[in-house]
């Protein structure tokens, strides 16, 4: 197994071309070990040194990616985290090729033992619940003299979807919860029956993107203090930038809009990958049109689409916000593991 140590930008121009080909093979493929995710989120945020570790087998085929880098903490010293970090990144990992674990995770844990000089500790968080990271990392590590910890930190609700949007109502939701649902759909369904207009869609080429996603922030903005507060960082606001455009052109992207009489009600900026939706963050005018209910009703009308696309997994992401459970979301975690070397015996 041959390492490379990449510390520079130019990384992912050298790496491109088989970056993402690596992800599909991984034991972690998620949109947020992506190629186009690491790098516009490195391109916005840039908080500290790059250290990418880059894994290949003996036919120099790219087998195992470590897209980290060193941040200098106050009280830590130098803590290597996942490009990503905690705040924009639901799930992260260290990308290995499904066939390769063992020799992966053996290597990056003898290349971190070589290299600790140029850093106190490991702080990998995000990382899933199903990842080998957890276990066959940790115990490469563990061989490497690191002493290792790895605790539960938050969790990730989701909907295992089932063949029919009905199916989904009798199967995901309690009584309660399904009765809702169908009153208030029948309730929007009236409304543009009867009394105005009330429609969705979803972003697509022929749209103005920076329209879109303009609309899209003021919405956001408008349906929460901590959301206005988020997008009052230019960082945040120009990794929406990258991040948006880029999902658009890999087919990944599904920035939706619910309207009534032509006016934004609500809004979900998810993503469809990998067979999956992942509800990434959503925007709402708590004051207008709250009879209608349409933040519940343009995420049961995306429950609905993802069924009849043939998607398997609904993903709200990180955090327990009640909604989630009331559209029958069950609760996955995601782990931080922390890692240093063992300290020097007399």
């Amino acid at each position: 197994m041959n390492v490379a140590i990449f510390t520079d930008v130019r990384v992912f121009t050298q790496l491109e071309s088989e970056w993402n080909s690596l992800v599909q093979r991984s034991v972690s493929n998620t949109i947020f070990a992506t190629w186009d995710w690491c790098y516009h989120w490195w391109q916005a945020y840039q908080p500290g040194t790059l250290w990418v570790l880059a894994l290949r087998d003996e036919a120099q085929r790219l087998v195992g990616l470590a897209p980290w880098f060193i941040e200098q903490h106050p009280a830590r010293g130098r803590l290597v985290r996942c490009i990503g970090s905690d705040d924009v990144t639901d799930y992260l990992d260290v990308i290995v090729d499904r066939d390769c674990t063992g020799a992966v995770y053996a290597a990056l844990a003898q290349t971190l033992a070589d290299c600790d000089e140029h850093f106190e500790a490991l702080d990998l968080s995000n990382i899933p619940a199903d990842s080998p990271t957890r276990t066959l990392f940790v115990a490469a590590l563990e061989q490497q003299h690191f002493v290792t910890e790895v605790q539960p930190q938050e969790v990730c609700p989701l909907i295992r979807l089932p063949e029919s949007f009905e199916g989904y109502l009798e199967t995901a939701l309690d009584g309660k919860q399904r009765g809702e649902i169908r009153r208030k759909l029948r309730k929007a369904e009236g409304y543009n029956a009867s009394m105005g207009t009330l429609s969705w869609y979803i972003v697509d080429g022929t749209h103005d993107l920076e329209a879109e996603m303009e609309r899209f922030m003021q919405l956001m903005a408008l349906s929460h203090p901590e959301k206005a507060a988020f997008l009052t960082r230019p960082e945040h606001v120009a990794f929406f930038r990258r991040i948006i455009p880029a999902a658009l052109a890999r087919g990944w992207l599904q920035l939706n809009f619910l309207l009534v009489d032509g006016e934004a009600a609500a809004a979900y900026f998810n993503f469809d990958y990998n067979g999956q939706i992942l509800v990434y963050n959503s925007g709402l005018n708590p004051r207008k049109f709250a009879d209608l209910s349409p933040g519940i009703v343009l995420l049961a009308y995306n429950i609905r689409h993802a069924i009849e696309q043939g998607r398997t997994v609904f993903d709200f992401l990180r955090g327990n916000e009640q909604y989630k459970y009331r559209m029958g979301a069950v609760d996955t975690t995601v782990y931080r593991l922390q890692a240093q070397p063992a300290p020097a015996t007399a």
